[in-house]
């Protein structure tokens, strides 16, 4: 599967993914993010629920505190 992170294309070795599990993979699980999937942000709550698909494109933004 093909999958477009924050402008650049990546494979991942699935047939199907959940956003839960991407996240996992790239080791973002549990730590605070901002996801945005083909243009529609994704709730937290919902990213286990959300199937990836081939071509798909996401927005990946980590939240870091400090000044």
């Amino acid at each position: 599967m093909t999958l477009t992170l924050n402008g650049q294309p990546r494979e991942f070795d699935a047939a199907t993914l959940s956003l839960e599990s991407l996240l996992e993979k790239l080791d973002l699980a549990g730590r605070p993010v901002v996801v945005e999937h083909n243009r529609q942000p994704v709730l937290p709550a919902d990213y286990a629920g959300v199937t990836l698909e081939d071509g798909d494109a996401l927005e990946i933004v980590r939240i870091a505190a400090g000044g």
